[in-house]
């Protein structure tokens, strides 16, 4: 079976492909590079010893959309994560993250409505959620108003596939809502590859512990949790691709009654700020130089994820600990520094 990995290159999305490879699926790749390089195939290749097809051009060209499926029509399911994902440049430059986020989303799902029987998967976040009400964080919570236009973009996304699925049955879909990825794939071939400063807690510590930073700042030691420090679910980005093979094989099983889901997909468990740090020292042996600062505007205090659905329904756990991923994500940056 072939799949279309919109955004493969990039962190979740090249993790994805390794283990799509491993299970047997043929891939083709779309990404314009604009956040991510080409010589993440090799380590893709490296990796399965299989390279996968890749395309480069932007989404958002229609055109290009179009003969895309044209040429490929035995396409059998997609997973799309080509999309900005910056908080803060969202909300600098909204309408650029409203036209790469959406307008790309409404191209694919007008060639597979057209198709017949299609399967899709979107890569959506837990920032849909905002600062729950409870923990750990249920996929029945209330979807709270946007902290910004990324988090937007995922909430408008998850409606215009909803909509779509209700007027299409042969379109089946999935919408995985994240939680905070991190990690390498243990053989430190592909990882996590900002460009410019990172935008995630774990690569700017990396960075850090290896000098290329001089100071990582921690935004608030004032909050209402333990260490006073903010709470995330952190998950090993190898786990999350995973999930995305159990769900694309739900999918193409058709085991759903439902033409629509949506799942958590994180731990289950909420780490500090501060526990993450402590886990970089640990797996490390480099002591970080860290300061704290004043809160960071539009910072939840707490997300972590209730993953009962995921694993009851998909039969899917995230395996790996805090250091596991940890221990990977420093790996691989020191392969990329020396």
């Amino acid at each position: 079976m072939k799949i279309l990995v919109t955004g493969g290159l990039g962190f979740i999305g090249s993790h994805t492909v390794v283990e799509l490879q491993n299970e047997g699926f043929d891939v083709v790749i779309i990404d314009n590079c604009s956040n991510a390089s080409e010589d993440v195939l090799d380590g893709i290749t490296a990796i399965t010893g299989e390279k996968p097809e890749f395309e480069k051009f932007d989404l958002r060209d229609k055109t290009k959309v179009l003969d895309f499926f044209s040429r490929h029509k035995d396409i059998d399911g997609v997973i799309h994560f080509a999309a900005s994902k910056a908080v803060g440049e969202s909300v600098e430059k909204p309408l650029l993250y409203y036209e790469n986020n959406l307008s790309t989303l409404v191209y694919l799902l007008q060639q597979l409505s057209q198709k017949g029987k299609s399967h899709f998967i979107f890569s959506s976040s837990c920032t849909v959620y905002g600062q729950a009400d409870e923990m750990p964080i249920t996929e029945n919570a209330p979807v709270k108003p946007a902290e910004s236009p990324y988090g937007n973009t995922k909430q408008i996304g998850e409606e215009i596939i909803r909509d779509s699925c209700k007027v299409t049955p042969e379109l089946q879909a999935i919408s995985l809502r994240y939680f905070n990825p991190m990690g390498a794939h243990p053989s430190a071939k592909i990882g996590e590859l900002p460009l410019g400063v990172p935008q995630n807690l774990v690569p700017f510590i990396t960075q850090t512990g290896i000098g290329l930073r001089e100071q990582l700042s921690v935004f608030g030691d004032d909050y209402p949790t333990e260490d006073g420090t903010c709470i995330r679910d952190y998950i090993h980005v190898v786990d999350l691709a995973k999930a995305h093979v159990v769900a694309l094989k739900r999918l193409l099983e058709s085991k759903n009654e439902k033409n629509y889901e949506v799942f958590n997909v994180g731990t289950g468990t909420g780490s500090s700020v501060l526990e993450v740090i402590k886990s970089f020292e640990r797996v490390s042996g480099v002591k970080l130089n860290y300061k704290i600062v004043d809160r960071r505007p539009g910072d939840v205090i707490s997300a972590y994820a209730d993953t009962s659905r995921a694993n009851r329904t998909l039969g899917w756990k995230a395996e790996s600990t805090l250091d596991d991923a940890m221990r990977s994500a420093w790996l691989w940056e020191k392969k990329i520094r020396a």
